[in-house]
C-alpha cells in the first residue's frame, strides 16, 4: 500500500519548469493599466477611427461652459456700459483730447453740431506733432444712426493717421438729439460757418474736408456751394448715386421703394414726436448681413472671449450710442437722396434760393469706395459722375480733378474702422494730397503698390501712382425708368399719409410715449437686458466669471471639439447666408413686378 501510494505520489508530481531566456519588458508593457493621453490614443488609432474620446468630451465640456460664463459677462459689461454712455449724455467717443472751438446750438439758426480741435494725442501735445506748412484736415463723421467718433474712436483711425502726418486736424461733432425743427439748410450753413472758422486760423492753406459715409455727401453739397472755401474732399464709402448698384448684391437701393417710399419714415417720426430714433437705421444694417451682424459677431466673441472681449467691447460703445435725426431732416434725406436721387441730377434744393449742382465743384475729389462694400458700392460712390459729365473732355473743360481709389474686400465700416486700412490707403491719401491738387483736369484712378504687404512700412517702400481714366468706364447697370417710377409712388403715398394720418399721429404723440417707443426698440432692449440693473441674474454671472477667470485653461484651437464646434457655427452662418439671399432674391422679383414690370408695360403700348 505504500508502495503505491508512493507510486501515486510520483505520478502526479509536477515536473520542474523549463529555463527561459529573460525577455526585456518594452515601454508599451511596462505602461500597460496606465491612462494614456487622448492625443497619444488618437495618434495610435487609423485616421478614419480617431473618434471623440471620453477625456476630450469632459475638457470641451468645461471649456464650453467656462466660455459661455465669461461670453454672457461681456454682454453684461455692454449693457452697462451703454447704460452709463446714456447717462454721461453720450459724449463722442474720440480717442484723442479735444476743445470746443463753435457750439452751433447758439447759433441764429441753431443745429446741433460743434466744432473740436484736437490738441493732444496720447502724451503729444499739438505743438508737438503739427506741421504749420501743412493745410488743416476737417474729419466729419457720418450721422445715420449712431454717434460721431468712428473716424477717431481709436489710435489708428483717420485722425490718428492725420496726426502723426503732421496735419492740424479739426473734428465735427453732432450731438445725440436735434434741435426742434433743424432743417438741413440749417446744418449745411453751420457746417459753411466751421469750414470758415478753420480757414481763418490757416491763412492760405484752404482745409482739406474728410467725409465718412453720409457726411460724404454733406461735405459734397459743401463744396458746390462753397467754391473757393476748402482745398480737396475725401469722400469715403460717401454714396452720391442712389439708383445704382447691381441685383442681387446691393439690396438695400430698393428697400426704400419697397415699403412705399418715404411715408413710413415720416410715421416713425411723428411717433417719435418730431424726431427720428437713430436705432432704425442701425437695425436697418444689422438686417442687411445677418449672418454677420447677429450671428458671426457673437459667436466669434463666444469662440474667442479670452482675446476678443476688449474689441468688442470697444466697438459697441460705438454701435450702440443711437443718435436722433430732426423729422425735417430725414424726410429731406429720403425723399431727395434714397428715393429722389436728386443730387446727380442738379436738383437737390439746399434752401430756398440755392440748388446743389454737381458740376460747380472745383475741388479736387478723392473717392474712395470698397467692393466688399454692399452699403455704398463703387456703383454708388462712382455712378454720379457720367451723369454729370457726358465724358472725359467734359470733366476737363469743368477744370475738375477726380481720383478715386478702391478696396477689393473691406466692408462699409472697415473703410472709417479698419486701423489697416487707415494705415494704408488713408495715410496714401493724405501723403499724396500736393500731388492730387497739382493734377490737369481729368478722371484718375489712385493705385498703391506695397510689395511688402505691410500697413506700417515706410513711405520708402510702397509706390502711389496716378492712372488717367475714361469717364465711359464708369458707367454703371440703371434701372432709372422703375426708380423713377417708385418716385412717383413715394411721393403719392407721402401725400396721403401727410393729409389724412399724420395730423391724427402726432396729435396722439406726446414725449412720454416718444420716450417709451425708444426705450422699448429692439436694439435697446437686446442690449439693457442683460445689465445689472435691469436683470439681477447678471449679479452671478459677475461673480461666476471672476471665479472662471481666476481659473481659466482655454483649450487648444486644433483640439477635435473645438473644431466641431466651429464648423457648426460656420454651418448656422451659412443657413442664415442662404435665407438671407433668398429673402434679397424675393425683395428684387417684388420690385421687378411692382416697378420694372409696369415699365415694360408702358413701352408695349
Amino acid at each position: 500500500m505504500n508502495a503505491h501510494r508512493a507510486k501515486a505520489v510520483t505520478r502526479h508530481k509536477k515536473a520542474p519548469p523549463a529555463r527561459r531566456t529573460p525577455v526585456k519588458k518594452t515601454k508599451a508593457v511596462r505602461n500597460a493599466g496606465r491612462p494614456i493621453a487622448p492625443e497619444r490614443q488618437r495618434a495610435a488609432l487609423p485616421a478614419a477611427e480617431a473618434q471623440i474620446l471620453p477625456l476630450d468630451a469632459a475638457s470641451y465640456m468645461v471649456d464650453a461652459w467656462q466660455r459661455s460664463i465669461l461670453f454672457w459677462d461681456v454682454l453684461r459689461q455692454r449693457a452697462n456700459n451703454t447704460i452709463e454712455h446714456e447717462r454721461a449724455g453720450m459724449p463722442p467717443l474720440l480717442d484723442f483730447k479735444y476743445e470746443t472751438l463753435l457750439d452751433a446750438r447758439s447759433f441764429d439758426r441753431p443745429v446741433n453740431y460743434a466744432l473740436l480741435r484736437i490738441v493732444e494725442i496720447g502724451d503729444d501735445c499739438w505743438d508737438d506733432c503739427v506741421d504749420a506748412e501743412k493745410p488743416p484736415v476737417i474729419v466729419v463723421d457720418p450721422r445715420a444712426g449712431h454717434g460721431p467718433g468712428i473716424g477717431g474712436f481709436k489710435h489708428d483711425s483717420e485722425v490718428g493717421v492725420a496726426l502723426h502726418e503732421g496735419f492740424p486736424v479739426y473734428f465735427v461733432i453732432f450731438f445725440p438729439e436735434p434741435v426742434a425743427g433743424q432743417t438741413l439748410a440749417d446744418v449745411h450753413h453751420a457746417l459753411r460757418r466751421f469750414v470758415a472758422e478753420v480757414a481763418n486760423k490757416h491763412p492760405g492753406k484752404p482745409p482739406v474736408l474728410y467725409g465718412n459715409c453720409q457726411a460724404g455727401w454733406a461735405l459734397t453739397l459743401l463744396a458746390a456751394d462753397c467754391v473757393g472755401l476748402s482745398g480737396p474732399v475725401v469722400l469715403n464709402g460717401s454714396p452720391l448715386s442712389y439708383w445704382a448698384g447691381e441685383a442681387g448684391v446691393n439690396p438695400m437701393r430698393i428697400s426704400g421703394a419697397l415699403v412705399g417710399g418715404v411715408w413710413l419714415a415720416h410715421f416713425i417720426s411723428d411717433l417719435g414726436n418730431g424726431q427720428f430714433d437713430g436705432a432704425w437705421l442701425a437695425q436697418n444694417f444689422e438686417s442687411l448681413k445677418p449672418e454677420k451682424a447677429i450671428w458671426e459677431k457673437y459667436a466669434n466673441l463666444y469662440e474667442n472671449v479670452d482675446t476678443e472681449s476688449e474689441r468688442f467691447l470697444e466697438f459697441e460703445r460705438w454701435w450702440n450710442g443711437f443718435y436722433s435725426l430732426s423729422r425735417e431732416e430725414i424726410l429731406a434725406i429720403i425723399e431727395n437722396l434714397f428715393i429722389g436721387n436728386r443730387l446727380e441730377q442738379g436738383q437737390f434744393r439746399i434752401c430756398d434760393d440755392c440748388m446743389a449742382d454737381l458740376r460747380a465743384i472745383r475741388n479736387p475729389l478723392v473717392i474712395f469706395a470698397s467692393w466688399g462694400d454692399n452699403i455704398t458700392p463703387p456703383h454708388q460712390a462712382l455712378g454720379w459722375i457720367p451723369v454729370v459729365y457726358k465724358d472725359t473732355d467734359d470733366l476737363k473743360r469743368a477744370n475738375q480733378r477726380i481720383v478715386y481709389l478702391t478696396n477689393p474686400h473691406s466692408g462699409h465700416l472697415g473703410i472709417f474702422v479698419s486701423a489697416k486700412v487707415a494705415r494704408l490707403e488713408h495715410r496714401a491719401i493724405l501723403e499724396s494730397l500736393d500731388e492730387i491738387e497739382h493734377l490737369q483736369p481729368g478722371l484718375y484712378e489712385m493705385k498703391i503698390d506695397n510689395p511688402t504687404g505691410d500697413p506700417d512700412c515706410h513711405k520708402s517702400q510702397y509706390n502711389v501712382h496716378f492712372e488717367t481714366r475714361d469717364v465711359k468706364d464708369l458707367v454703371f447697370p440703371q434701372e432709372t425708368e422703375a426708380f423713377e417710377r417708385a418716385r412717383v409712388v413715394s411721393e403719392f403715398n407721402e401725400v396721403i399719409y401727410k393729409t389724412f394720418i399724420s395730423p391724427f399721429v402726432q396729435a396722439a404723440a406726446n414725449p412720454w410715449t416718444a420716450q417709451m417707443a425708444k426705450w422699448l426698440h429692439p436694439m435697446r432692449t437686446s442690449r439693457f437686458m442683460f445689465s445689472q440693473e435691469i436683470n439681477p441674474c447678471m449679479n452671478g454671472v459677475e461673480m461666476l466669471a471672476g471665479i472662471v477667470a481666476a481659473n481659466r485653461r482655454a483649450l487648444a484651437k486644433d483640439h477635435p471639439l473645438i473644431k466641431r464646434e466651429h464648423e457648426n457655427l460656420a454651418a448656422v452662418s451659412d443657413a442664415i447666408k442662404a435665407s438671407r439671399v433668398f429673402r434679397d432674391e424675393i425683395n428684387e422679383q417684388a420690385f421687378v413686378l411692382m416697378f420694372n414690370s409696369l415699365v415694360k408695360a408702358k413701352h408695349q403700348n
